[in-house]
C-alpha cells in the first residue's frame, strides 16, 4: 500500500470509517469495524475537459483547494477549482447513517466563458493478496470489485458508464483513454468513465457516486443491493445525515457549553464539538473496543500502527466519553471488551483488535492492567451504577491478584499479610537464585523503555485504591457480601493486604524515584530522565499531592527540560520519535496540574499552546511540528481529544 500518513479529515458511521487528504483524496475505507479491514490502495478521480489529458482532482498544478465540514456534522466538502478551465468542482463526502454506503456527490460549475465537454473518471485499486485475490465485474452504472469475502461496488445513481477498463488502465488512464471489451477480469485496479456532457458558462451539473461495501454474496443478491441503493433519495439522506450529527452534538453536550462569545471561546467550542463527532467514529459498537486513531502507517515504516485498542488509551477515552454522555459505549467497553480480552492470569496485554482478538504486541505494560481497574471505578463515579461495579467485580479482582503478585515479584516489598509473607519471601529467594523474575518487566506507557517506572507504579497504586473503594461501595450499599461470611472475611483480608502494599508502593516511590541531585522525581530507576508521565502520579492517580515541595521541584525541572521554545512540551528528555516534537497530551497534562494547584495563568499558557496548534478541521494530532505549529503526525488521536475534554471538564464543568 502507498504510504499515506496524514488523515486530514475523517467521516463515518457505526460500521464505516473513511479518511481523506486535505485535497479530498479518499485514503482509507474501513468496514465492518474501524481497524481490521481497509480496502483502498488508491481511489483516484479526475476529469477530461474538451481534448485535455486527465486532470486529477486530488493532484493538479492548476487546482486550488478549500476544504470544510458542513457545520456540526461529519459531512465533508472539498472545493476544487481548476484555474486553467475555470471549472469549479464541489465534492461532498458523507456516510449514510443506516447503510454501508459512502456517497460522493460532485457539483460542476463552469465559471468561464467557453463550453466545457466534461467526462469524469474513477480509477480504483483495492488491496489484494494471494489468499483473497481481487477481481472486477462491470455492472449497471459502475463496477463491482470483489474478493472471496468482500465486495466494493462503485456506481452512479443516475449516470450510466461511458467506458471502462478492467486490465491495464494504469498505462493509459492519464490520457483519459480507457477501453476494454471484457466486462469481467482478474485485476485489482480498474477504471470507469461517466459522460457529464457539455457544461455551458455558468451552468451547473451534478454527479452522485455511491460506494457500497458488503460481504461477497450471491451475484444476484449483490446486483439487487446496487439496484436498491440507486433508488434511495440521496437528497433526503444528505439532509438526514446532517440532522443526525447535529442532534448527536446536542445530545452529547455533557458540559452544557454555551455558544461562544469571542474568537478564543469559538475555537474551544469547535474543538469540543469535533471531539464529540470523532469519538463515535472510533468505537466498535459490537464489543465496545476503541481504536487509538484511524490508521496512518499500514507498512510499519515509521511506527507500530495505531488502529488498535490499547486498554490504557481507552480508559482515558472512556473518561472523556462519560463526560460527553456516551455512557452506554463506556459501559460496553468494560463489560464486553475488557472481559473478553482479559488473560487467564488477570492481566491485559498491550493492545487488541476491537473485536477482542489479540493484536501484534512487543512487550508487557503493567499500566494497561492497572488502568482498567481504575477506569471501572471512574465510570462508576459518573454512572453511579452499583450493578456495573457488581458485574465487573470478578474481572477487577482477577486483575488485582495479578498486580499484587507483580508488585511483590519486582519490588520485593514488605508490609503484606503474614500468610502471604513466607510464601512470597520463599518465592523471591528462589527467583534470586535463578536470577530471573516470574513476571516480565514492564515497558513504560510510551512503549520504549523497560524498567520500573513511576507512572506504572502510580497506576497500580490507583488500581488498588479503586478496588478498595469498590469493596466499600458494594459492601455498604448493596449487601454484596451479606450472608457470605467467608467471602466477607476474604474481602477484608484482601483489603488489609492491599492497603499495606499501597503504603509500600508510596514508600518505594519516595525512596527510589526521587533524585536528590536533580531535586525532582524521575521517570524510572534506570535512566532517571524527566518525563511528562511523572505527572500521572499527581493526576489522575493521586499518589502525590500537587503542592508537595518535591512535586513543585519536579515541575520546575519539567519546565526546564521539556518545554520547547514554542511553549509546547515534549514527552521526555531526548525524545527522538518523529523528531521529538511537542505533544498536545503533554501540554494538557501540564494544564491539569496547574488547575490542581490553582495557578490559572500558567494553566492558560499551557492550554493556549494546544488551542493555537489545532488542525484546520479542529482535529488534534499526536504531535505538533515546532516549526509550523501544525499537527504533523496521527491526526485525530483519541487520547489527545480525551485529554482536551478532561481539561474542559475542569474548566467549564460547573458552568451552564
Amino acid at each position: 500500500m502507498e504510504n499515506k500518513y496524514l488523515n486530514e479529515a475523517i467521516i463515518g458511521n457505526k460500521d464505516l470509517l473513511a479518511t481523506f487528504t486535505k485535497k479530498g483524496e479518499l485514503q482509507r475505507l474501513y468496514f465492518p469495524s474501524k481497524d481490521i479491514r481497509q480496502y483502498i490502495n488508491f481511489f483516484h478521480t479526475g476529469v477530461k475537459i474538451n481534448n485535455s489529458d486527465l486532470i486529477y482532482l486530488h493532484d493538479d498544478i492548476n487546482n486550488i483547494y478549500i476544504q470544510y465540514y458542513d457545520t456540526d456534522t461529519n459531512v465533508l466538502n472539498t472545493e476544487i477549482t481548476n484555474t486553467y478551465f475555470n471549472l469549479k468542482m464541489v465534492q461532498t463526502d458523507y456516510m449514510l447513517i443506516k447503510e454501508n454506503v459512502l456517497v460522493k456527490k460532485y457539483i460542476f460549475l463552469n465559471d468561464g466563458k467557453i463550453d466545457l465537454d466534461t467526462k469524469f473518471y474513477i480509477h480504483s485499486e483495492l488491496l489484494s493478496d494471494q489468499n483473497n485475490f481481487v477481481g472486477c465485474k462491470i455492472v449497471d452504472r459502475g463496477m463491482m470489485q470483489y474478493a472471496h469475502d468482500f465486495s466494493v461496488a462503485t456506481f452512479a445513481k443516475e449516470h450510466k458508464i461511458l467506458s471502462h477498463q478492467i486490465n491495464g488502465s494504469k498505462d493509459n488512464i492519464k490520457r483519459g483513454e480507457i477501453y476494454d471489451k471484457d466486462y469481467i477480469g482478474m485485476s485489482k485496479d480498474s477504471s470507469i468513465c461517466y459522460d457529464i456532457g457539455v457544461i455551458k458558462p455558468q451552468e451547473k451539473k451534478t454527479l452522485e457516486i455511491c460506494i457500497l461495501i458488503d460481504e461477497n454474496k450471491n451475484i444476484s443478491d449483490m446486483e439487487n443491493e446496487i439496484d436498491r441503493i440507486t433508488k434511495i433519495d440521496l437528497n433526503k439522506e444528505y439532509v438526514a445525515t446532517k440532522s443526525y450529527w447535529r442532534k448527536y452534538i446536542k445530545e452529547h453536550n455533557g458540559l452544557n457549553l454555551k455558544e461562544p462569545e469571542n474568537s478564543y471561546e469559538e475555537i474551544i467550542y469547535e474543538i469540543y464539538k469535533r471531539s464529540i463527532l470523532l469519538f463515535p467514529l472510533l468505537v466498535n459498537y459490537e464489543t465496545g473496543g476503541i481504536i487509538a486513531s484511524p490508521e496512518i502507517d499500514e507498512g510499519f515504516t515509521k511506527c507500530g500502527r495505531y488502529a488498535y485498542c490499547w486498554p490504557r488509551d481507552s480508559v482515558f477515552m472512556t473518561k472523556a466519553m462519560d463526560i460527553i454522555k456516551m455512557e452506554k459505549e463506556t459501559e460496553k467497553f468494560y463489560k464486553v471488551f475488557c472481559k473478553k480480552t482479559q488473560s487467564k492470569n488477570g492481566m491485559w496485554e498491550q493492545r487488541f483488535y476491537t473485536d477482542g482478538k489479540l493484536a501484534p504486541c512487543w512487550g508487557y505494560q503493567v499500566d494497561e492492567t492497572a488502568s482498567v481497574v481504575y477506569g471501572v471505578y471512574e465510570h462508576y463515579k459518573y454512572s453511579k451504577s452499583e450493578k456495573f461495579l457488581k458485574d465487573n467485580l470478578k474481572m477487577c479482582e482477577k486483575a488485582i491478584d495479578f498486580l499484587k503478585n507483580y508488585v511483590k515479584d519486582w519490588l520485593e516489598i514488605d508490609g503484606i499479610e503474614e500468610q502471604y509473607k513466607d510464601k512470597v519471601k520463599e518465592e523471591i529467594e528462589n527467583e534470586r537464585l535463578k536470577k530471573e523474575h516470574k513476571y516480565h518487566i514492564s515497558y513504560d506507557l510510551w512503549e520504549m523503555c523497560e524498567g520500573i517506572h513511576l507512572y506504572s507504579l502510580a497506576s497500580i497504586y490507583a488500581a488498588f485504591d479503586s478496588i478498595l473503594k469498590i469493596y466499600k461501595i458494594l459492601g455498604k450499599n448493596v449487601s454484596e457480601f451479606e450472608n457470605n461470611r467467608l467471602k466477607e472475611e476474604k474481602i477484608q483480608k484482601n483489603a488489609r493486604e492491599i492497603e499495606k502494599i499501597n503504603i509500600e508502593i508510596k514508600k518505594y516511590i519516595n525512596e527510589n524515584m526521587y533524585d536528590e541531585e536533580k531535586k525532582s522525581y524521575v521517570r524510572n530507576t534506570q535512566d532517571k530522565k524527566m518525563d511528562i508521565s511523572i505527572l500521572g502520579a499527581i493526576t489522575p492517580f493521586n499518589v502525590l499531592k500537587p503542592k508537595e515541595k518535591k512535586v513543585i521541584n519536579t515541575i520546575d525541572s519539567i519546565n526546564l527540560h521539556l518545554r520547547t521554545y514554542t511553549g509546547g512540551y515534549q514527552r521526555f528528555e531526548q525524545d527522538h520519535y518523529m523528531n521529538g516534537n511537542p505533544w498536545p497530551i503533554a501540554n494538557l497534562w501540564m494544564t491539569l496540574y496547574y488547575l490542581e494547584t490553582g495557578e490559572k495563568k500558567k494553566a492558560k499558557e499551557t492550554f493556549d499552546f494546544v488551542i493555537k496548534t489545532v488542525g484546520k478541521h479542529y482535529f488534534f494530532g499526536e504531535q505538533v511540528d515546532n516549526a509550523t505549529l501544525e499537527p504533523n503526525w496521527v491526526i485525530g488521536l483519541g487520547w489527545s481529544h480525551a485529554m482536551f475534554i478532561i481539561v474542559l471538564e475542569k474548566l467549564y464543568g460547573d458552568k451552564k
